[in-house]
């Protein structure tokens, strides 16, 4: 009784602690994100605190709500029109990634990302399906306090969905890597040089896409390279730069995103970083299934092995002595016989 009274207590502390750090990171992942807004100085197309808010929920549980809320309204309240706005606001960017959470766990769910299937949650139920919510009472929100015009709903829930989506898309896996990141031991000194080369030529793309050359496709050579050689824990990171070396490009209009208006950009913008964090976790998930089936094959070569090693054994075990009686019952059925 004694020690479950003592332990509450730093529970509750710990609970406590979790959520002011995810509060923290989700304020300043927003502050991060609205470098890049778009429509009205709080939309943005990569919102990468719905991304940190979803792997938080998965990685912690859902008692760190309160963190999400608490970040959402530090984020809004400077930017909303007024409080009821700012309080609707922060509540939807809150309901959706709980939405996702809870779908995603009774589609099962892992956080480990090996599996197509978990790649395919989380990109239906995780992005596309539970970032409607904050969408939908984001842009009505602004709308219903006459902050929107009517023409503009449809562009900037757009805007905010995308936005949504491409934050968990490309944030959430990074994150749930993180947590199961240990450094590589044995490693050849080859396979460290084409790990730096990789992340030299992610770079060098980078500075590309943001040039006046409209080279977007270049990124997805490397996002197939990492997914191949390194995985998931390869392809996601790469994914994550790609994207946001293009949301640099599209906030500055240059490359593709130059001679073009708002919603022709925000096509391309937001088509390009679905391809991109897409392929990335299809192709990671992909291959992290075929070396979970290779090393199931392995464990059972090796036991097939060591069974067959069993029964030769057993086969050249010299014959067991009789015992007397059972010499005796022998003879006596031996001359019951000639009788």
């Amino acid at each position: 009784m004694t020690v479950a009274r003592q332990a509450r207590p730093r529970r509750d502390v710990r609970v406590a602690l979790e959520i002011c750090a995810v509060a923290g990171l989700y304020y300043g992942a927003a502050e991060l994100g609205l470098l890049q807004q778009l429509v009205r100085g709080q939309v943005t197309p990569l919102w990468p605190p719905s991304g940190i808010a979803l792997a938080s929920l998965l990685l912690l549980g859902p008692r760190v709500w309160p963190g999400i809320a608490l970040g959402a309204f530090l984020v809004n309240v400077t930017l909303g029109p007024s409080l009821p706005a700012v309080l609707a606001i922060a509540a939807g960017n809150t309901l959706a990634p709980v939405c996702s959470y809870v779908l995603l766990r009774r589609a099962g769910f892992r956080s480990e990302l090996n599996r197509l299937r978990d790649a395919l949650a989380l990109i239906f139920l995780g992005a596309f399906t539970g970032m409607l919510l904050s969408a939908t009472i984001g842009s009505g929100t602004l709308a219903l306090t006459g902050v929107l015009d009517a023409g503009d709903f449809a562009s900037t829930w757009s805007v905010w969905w995308t936005g949504d989506a491409m934050g968990v898309l490309a944030v959430t896996p990074v994150l749930l890597l993180l947590r199961s990141a240990r450094w590589p031991r044995g490693v050849p000194p080859a396979r460290w040089a084409e790990g730096i080369l990789l992340v030299a030529a992610t770079a060098c793309v980078g500075f590309v896409e943001t040039s006046d050359t409209p080279l977007l496709f270049l990124g997805f050579p490397l996002l197939i390279w990492a997914g191949f050689r390194f995985g998931l824990a390869g392809a996601a990171p790469c994914a994550l730069a790609v994207s946001i070396f293009a949301i640099v490009a599209a906030g500055q209009k240059a490359g593709p995103f130059a001679g073009h208006d708002l919603f022709t950009n925000m096509i391309t913008l937001q088509a390009f970083n679905a391809s991109a964090s897409l392929t990335a976790l299809l192709l990671g998930a992909a291959m992290g299934e075929r070396a979970q089936t290779e090393r199931e094959i392995a464990q059972a070569c090796g036991q097939l092995a060591e069974m067959a090693t069993r029964i030769a054994t057993s086969d050249r075990r010299p014959a067991l002595p009789v015992r007397r009686n059972d010499q005796e019952a022998v003879s006596m059925e031996s001359d019951t016989a000639s009788e």
